[in-house]
């Protein structure tokens, strides 16, 4: 059995990661869709919102101005709100969050739309055989992991790698009727986490760190 928390080393990065191995080896999945009750104040699954509710915070100025290339070339046909994002796509001028419009991300199809239910980005990504990882702001890609950023001694980096909690939604989190990563619904999925979100996760580790995690993950 492996120990609660794994520790992987990258000196050649200065970076000490550590990761929560209990959530890794969980049958954890995305039940988007497929009874997902969203983050808002009462269950809502017909919504089918997930966790777009609340828009897409963005990295960076970086990451907005690629999300906003992306909104300029995006097929109507697969983005339901398409001509609302010719009026911006962000909620404000510090362009660090996309825009909510009807009561959720400006990027999500709802049910129904004939393009295709979900995130527009998403759609295009496997339009365009594409990872949604290219497309999709960064936060969105990476949950339901989290990772936090620590001073270690020496100057080392410190990576707490861990699953999504509802104190990390901020102040609607205590609000929220349903978080998936503390709800039993959502861990019914065919693999572990580890190798389910194996692309996510090298993209955020790199795979020669991604290597040595998945040997010491429990099965």
């Amino acid at each position: 059995m492996s120990e609660p928390e794994i520790h992987v080393e990258d000196g050649e990065a200065g970076i000490s990661w550590r990761f929560d191995s209990t959530f890794l080896s969980s049958n954890w999945t995305c039940i988007w869709g497929q009874g997902c009750k969203g983050i808002l104040d009462e269950p809502a699954e017909d919504l089918q919102q997930g966790c777009c509710s609340v828009g897409a915070e963005l990295l960076d100025d970086d990451e907005a101005r690629k999300i906003l290339a992306l909104a300029a070339t995006a097929n109507p046909e697969r983005f339901q709100y398409a001509k609302a994002a010719a009026d911006g796509i962000f909620s404000d001028e510090s362009r660090r969050h996309t825009k909510v419009i009807d009561g959720a991300c400006i990027f999500l199809n709802r049910p129904g739309f004939e393009g295709g239910a979900g995130c527009a980005l998403h759609l295009a990504a496997d339009d365009d055989n594409c990872s949604p990882i290219e497309y999709k702001p960064s936060v969105c890609w990476q949950l339901p992991i989290r990772v936090e950023w620590n001073q270690g001694s020496g100057g080392q980096r410190v990576a707490n790698v861990r699953a999504w909690q509802r104190k990390d939604w901020g102040s609607g989190g205590t609000s929220m009727a349903w978080c998936c990563t503390e709800s039993q619904e959502a861990y019914c999925g065919d693999e572990r986490v580890v190798d389910s979100l194996r692309p996510e996760l090298e993209a955020l580790v790199g795979r020669e760190v991604y290597v040595k995690l998945r040997s010491k993950v429990a099965r």
